[in-house]
């Protein structure tokens, strides 16, 4: 039988690791999809770059329309990134009747409702392992493997370099801005690292795990993203001796009013396997009913671990190319006309435990305060640890965690305690989740 021919959009890292990976497992990736797959075009404005990864194994072009124009290529591999050119060409591809693989979480996480629409009426399937987690198979376990579940809640660690910022502040008690610019310097952080370091992207990859898990569109625009950036060492330090570590993390929950979905830092049980992920590395816990919890832990970034969820994705294609398309696994796991309504709910309706950082007076009286204004808002405390201040000092940390508490309540409780003349500094406040 002949190979399906794959055309190539984007020559850069991922690309080169999809060109490697195939060359170098052809037989074993062969003997598993029934037929050869060779990607026969590439297309990349510097072409120098696309020859030096293609060598003479494929034709090499600057215009991508060209590789979506040709009748002979049957699935559009699409590693540009961004929303603008990339939906243009990935929607002219499945207009064209072309099967489309992406690593492209940006673009699925704010256009995906149109673009899965669009390639369900076309009858194309539109695959995107490699969005979410690099090289871990979370999308296949979402969609295919936990099918028979009633998903409760997925917690992640989908961002590599805010993952190594953090740990390496704990490791090293440096602070945010030190850690940072080492981590450009080793390559982890862009030179522009803001989609990174403000919770961005794992909110892209947050979205698309949530519309899957719950069978809800794709709502980019309703996740509350919150980054790392105003994260400082002694916060680390002090969730330490609490036995906590503080990860960022995308979360999204299945409760009785809707569906929750946000990114921001927590504290996390020292005793998780998930508060344990260092560096670079990604992580995501699922909680369903059946099963109970799962993790599934790897590369969340590079070359080849992107690459082989991409070429895992082109295998999927292969066998099902000449399947009915009624019979071939929906986007978002759920049927298009079985897609749900819930609400994704504001940040205010959100319930969740706390760690609260306040700097205050040093003198009697200031923890009655703090903690009655609490109690009078309904806010019961978990634990309280209070620095002793130095000789000569005037002020001191005052730490607190809470047990669950709706976020409207806690933002109107804090404003009272802000105002207390005592708190000196803006109150620090993280979530805490135990992820039980």
């Amino acid at each position: 039988m002949k190979a399906i021919q794959v055309g190539l959009l984007g020559a850069g890292t991922v690309g080169s690791g999809v060109f490697n990976v195939l060359q170098r497992n052809q037989n074993e990736i062969t003997r598993r999809a029934g037929r050869g797959i060779e990607i026969a075009m590439v297309a990349d404005l510097d072409t120098d770059r696309a020859r030096a990864v293609a060598g003479d194994e494929a034709q090499v072009v600057s215009d991508a329309r060209a590789v979506i124009a040709n009748p002979e290529i049957d699935i559009v591999i699409e590693l540009i990134g961004g929303y603008g050119i990339a939906r243009q060409l990935v929607m002219e591809a499945i207009a064209a009747g072309k099967h489309v693989v992406t690593a492209n979480k940006a673009l699925l996480a704010v256009h995906g409702t149109e673009i899965f629409a669009a390639a369900h009426a076309k009858g194309v399937m539109v695959a995107f392992e490699a969005a979410v987690a690099g090289g871990i198979p979370i999308i296949k376990a979402l969609r295919e493997g936990l099918t028979a579940n009633r998903i409760q809640w997925i917690a992640g660690i989908i961002n590599g370099t805010t993952n190594f910022i953090l740990s390496e502040m704990r490791d090293k008690g440096l602070d945010f801005d030190v850690v940072l610019k080492e981590a450009q310097r080793l390559g982890y952080a862009e030179a522009d690292p803001t989609f990174d370091i403000e919770g961005v992207d794992a909110a892209h990859k947050a979205t698309i795990m949530s519309a899957i898990a719950f069978g809800i569109p794709v709502q980019f625009d309703k996740a509350h993203v919150e980054g790392i950036t105003k994260l400082g060492a002694q916060d680390i330090r002090y969730a330490e001796q609490l036995g906590y570590r503080i990860k960022l993390l995308g979360i999204t929950k299945r409760v009785d009013k809707g569906i929750e979905l946000r990114v921001h830092p927590s504290l996390v049980p020292a005793k998780r396997l998930i508060a344990n992920v260092e560096g670079a590395m990604n992580a995501v816990m699922v909680q369903a009913d059946a099963v109970g919890t799962t993790l599934y832990y790897g590369k969340g970034a590079g070359s080849e671990p992107t690459a082989s969820a991409v070429i895992a994705d082109l295998v999927d294609i292969t066998r099902l190319h000449t399947a009915d398309a009624a019979n071939r696994v929906p986007h978002l796991a759920f049927q298009p006309d079985q897609m749900s309504d819930l609400p994704v709910l504001p940040m205010s309706e959100v319930v969740t435990a706390y760690y609260l950082r306040l700097r205050v007076a040093d003198q009697a009286g200031v923890l009655a305060k703090v903690t009655g204004l609490l109690a009078e808002a309904g806010v019961s405390i978990d634990a309280v640890l209070q620095r002793e201040a130095g000789e000569g000092e005037k002020q001191t940390d005052l730490i607190i965690l809470t047990h669950d508490t709706r976020e409207g309540t806690m933002d109107e409780v804090l404003a009272r305690v802000q105002a207390l003349p005592t708190v000196l500094e803006p109150i620090v406040r993280i979530r805490k989740e135990e992820l039980a």
